[in-house]
């Protein structure tokens, strides 16, 4: 279910963008699930087109969705695989640890701060 705070300071199209993402990624929406058209979901949130077709270009461009013209819009296969190479990082990283000798607590610190900078 996606709901959209209208008195939130997070734009609507965020909001849709963020939770839609949210849901891919916790297997809510499962990959190849087809996603309502930018019209009728626009109709039953009560937003404009144009807010909606920013949610889902920037899932497209994020390889979350994938259009396939009149078809529509579906969950991508993208996102999983985007998840397994974060595992095979995550695998290459923790060996690098290992081998130099750094504790799990001072690896979990670099990885936090090494994640805050990319957000920033």
């Amino acid at each position: 279910m996606i709901v959209i705070d209208s008195a939130s300071p997070v734009p609507p199209f965020e909001q849709l963008r963020a939770q839609l993402a949210g849901q891919i990624q916790d297997r809510t929406l499962a990959v190849g699930t087809r996603l309502p058209t930018i019209r009728r979901l626009a109709a039953d949130l009560g937003l404009a087109v144009n807010t909606v077709g920013r949610a889902y270009r920037e899932l497209e461009e994020a390889g979350l969705i994938e259009t396939r013209g009149a078809a529509g819009s579906f969950v991508s296969a993208a996102g999983e695989q985007g998840r397994d190479r974060a595992r095979h990082a995550a695998a290459e990283y923790a060996a690098v640890i290992a081998s130099l000798g750094i504790d799990t607590a001072e690896a979990v610190r670099i990885v936090q701060a090494a994640l805050t900078k990319g957000a920033a």
